[in-house]
């Protein structure tokens, strides 16, 4: 019961698309804990880097509403 309530209030992160409870947004996109831990420990020269450099490039700068 617990996993259905979770996924019903998580939110679809950016990387892995699944979704989530805990995480940070970033503008308006959400990336999942598990997701952002891996980002950091990612060195730039391993390949991992170039796919969540391309996952990020989803995320754009929100309007600004008056």
């Amino acid at each position: 019961m617990s996993t259905l309530l979770e996924k019903k209030l998580g939110e679809r992160c950016v990387i892995c698309e699944e979704s989530k409870v805990k995480g940070i947004h970033l503008y308006t996109s959400f990336i999942c804990s598990d997701c952002e831990k891996d980002l950091i420990a990612t060195d730039t020269d391993d390949p991992k880097y170039k796919f969540y450099l391309n996952k990020l490039k989803k995320i754009t700068t929100p309007e600004i509403l008056s």
